[in-house]
């Protein structure tokens, strides 16, 4: 996917939500709508903090809950108004929505299995990784071509969700994506602009990031 004209030093912040009660659980929430836990609600307000020291341009977020009230911290410190896009949502998992990992193994372990070696699989019936990029990156693209140089987009979703953004963004073959690790709760991965496109520059961060010294760049 482009990156619009090259060596604009934009920068897209890729921001996991908050703990849920479902995330305590190990349950798979998917397009279900949990709302923060008081942990989820502090982790946001912290996180929150760092980011703004970012200065900014602009926030996009899922219309799920869990996302919105995440990105509502930030917008309360940086007075930005928060745009909630429903392509940003998690990815739908079909019958796989609310069980535990050890349930979905026990019911569907070959279809579990197969996702995690790679395979494209419609976990419970529901979305492909691809399908979910599909929707996912031209959201988090759209916003960020309206940026100016060096400009910097937050995007509040979720975990599933983010990881297909990055491997679409970054250009890697969808089998390769389950190679990006998972993010914590309030953490993020940030996505840095340079000649030849998108690359990964921060993943599960929990702090702002630091240059790079010593980079092949």
């Amino acid at each position: 996917m482009s990156a619009g004209r090259p060596g604009r030093g934009r920068r897209i912040v890729l921001w996991r939500h908050g703990q849920t009660q479902w995330n305590l659980e190990q349950r798979f929430q998917g397009t279900t709508d949990i709302t923060l836990t008081e942990t989820g609600l502090a982790q946001a307000r912290r996180a929150a903090r760092l980011l703004a020291a970012l200065s900014p341009a602009a926030i996009i977020s899922s219309d799920l809950s869990r996302a919105a009230h995440t990105a509502a911290e930030l917008a309360a410190l940086t007075g930005l108004p928060v745009t909630h896009d429903e392509g940003l949502r998690e990815t739908y998992a079909g019958v796989w929505q609310g069980l535990t990992h050890t349930e979905i193994n026990e019911r569907y372990g070959d279809q579990y299995a197969a996702w995690k070696r790679g395979e494209p699989v419609r976990r419970g019936g529901g979305e492909l990784e691809t399908e979910v990029a599909d929707r996912a990156a031209p959201v988090v693209q759209a916003a960020v071509d309206k940026l100016a140089d060096d400009g910097v987009l937050v995007v509040v979703s979720h975990g599933g969700t983010i990881r297909t953004t990055i491997g679409r963004l970054i250009g890697l073959d969808p089998v390769s994506w389950e190679s990006l690790g998972g993010l914590s709760n309030c953490c993020w991965s940030v996505l840095g602009e340079g000649v030849r496109g998108w690359r990964l520059t921060e993943h599960n961060a929990g702090t702002l990031p630091e240059p790079v010294l010593g980079d092949d760049a």
